[in-house]
């Protein structure tokens, strides 16, 4: 056979072979048009979990350390330097203004003073271990410390970045590790009127809202400040929004069970929770599970069986003007 009748032949495979794939492709193409759609024209369906759109509140916090005092404490000093002779009180007992806690001798050698009473400047609790008989002291020295353990109360310092909103009033949680189970409420009662410009922090003084006989003084509190609230918005979990080119979608369930990638506005957030200023309304179903897979027009079933995804509920948090539960805060602050 001639060379050139052999090239024919290759030539007419080739052409058949190209003829017949790009009819097949187009068949294919046909079939599977659209995305998430499967050979058949079938669309995939996506398994995902909602949430109702609603308006809610969220407070901000500040989280912090402090430590439980007498709402009143002082040292007690005695009036004249010597040794002290007697102390009539121990650690834990009461005493009233007035009551004579020890005498102090200043008697020096070759000389001879009648004892010096060393009396007692408020009503309280002793708090601190007196010195014991024979010790030498000044009238620096402190023999004791009262304090009114009855009312107790929570120092804590604020680091200067929150001190614009910082005031009376503001509502905190108290947790000690001796109780990890029990939430303690107190109010702020007094705010420094300087910052430290060691620490660069603000003073706040806290009183408990309830008398509890289990809290001590000089027990390490963890304190949660309330500082503000942000209201009038939807919320939704932060990590239910998407971003893609630098812009923020949700998707929303539609009627037909199909979602619509909607470009939304975002607010506040506090501990993965943000509020939505626009691009969805109060009733739409918003996807907050299951969105990283879909695209818009995406087929999805909802498999929260009718109930709204959760978001952890804000426990102990100040209540909202309409006494519904709100977001529970971990972390220092929270402003976007």
């Amino acid at each position: 056979m001639r060379k050139s009748n052999i090239v024919i032949i290759v030539c007419a495979v080739l052409t058949f072979v190209v003829i017949v794939g790009v009819a097949v492709s187009k068949i294919f193409s046909k079939k599977n048009s659209g995305w998430g759609r499967m050979p058949g024209g079938e669309q995939t369906v996506f398994s995902v979990k909602t949430k109702v759109a609603e308006k809610d509140v969220l407070h901000d916090y500040v989280s912090t350390n402090g430590e439980v005092e007498a709402q009143s404490s002082i040292d007690v000093f005695p009036d004249i330097g010597g040794k002290i002779v007697s102390v009539n009180v121990t650690l834990g007992s009461h005493v009233n203004r007035g009551a004579v806690v020890a005498e102090v001798d200043p008697s020096e050698p070759g000389t001879t003073y009648a004892h010096s009473p060393v009396y007692a400047p408020i009503s309280g609790t002793i708090t601190s271990s007196p010195l014991k008989p024979g010790a030498k002291v000044a009238v620096s020295s402190v023999i004791t410390t009262i304090g009114d353990v009855e009312n107790l109360q929570v120092t804590a310092n604020i680091p200067e970045r929150y001190v614009a909103v910082l005031k009376t009033g503001l509502k905190a949680n108290i947790s000690f590790e001796a109780y990890p189970d029990k939430i303690f409420t107190a109010t702020v009662s007094r705010v420094s009127p300087v910052v430290d410009k060691t620490s660069r922090t603000k003073e706040v003084i806290l009183n408990f809202d309830k008398k509890d006989d289990r809290i001590d003084a000089g027990m390490f509190a963890k304190v949660i400040l309330y500082t503000q609230d942000y209201v009038g918005a939807i919320t939704m979990p932060s990590d239910s929004v998407v971003t893609k080119n630098d812009t923020l979608y949700a998707f929303v369930v539609k009627d037909d069970n199909t979602v619509e990638q909607r470009a939304i506005t975002e607010g506040n957030s506090v501990d993965g929770v943000v509020q939505i200023l626009s691009g969805i309304t109060v009733g739409e179903k918003i996807v907050v599970e299951g969105m990283s897979v879909l695209a818009d027009g995406s087929k999805v079933k909802d498999i929260t069986n009718g109930v709204t995804a959760d978001i952890p509920a804000q426990q102990n948090a100040p209540a909202n003007a309409n006494g519904k539960p709100t977001r529970r805060p971990t972390t220092d602050g929270g402003n976007k």
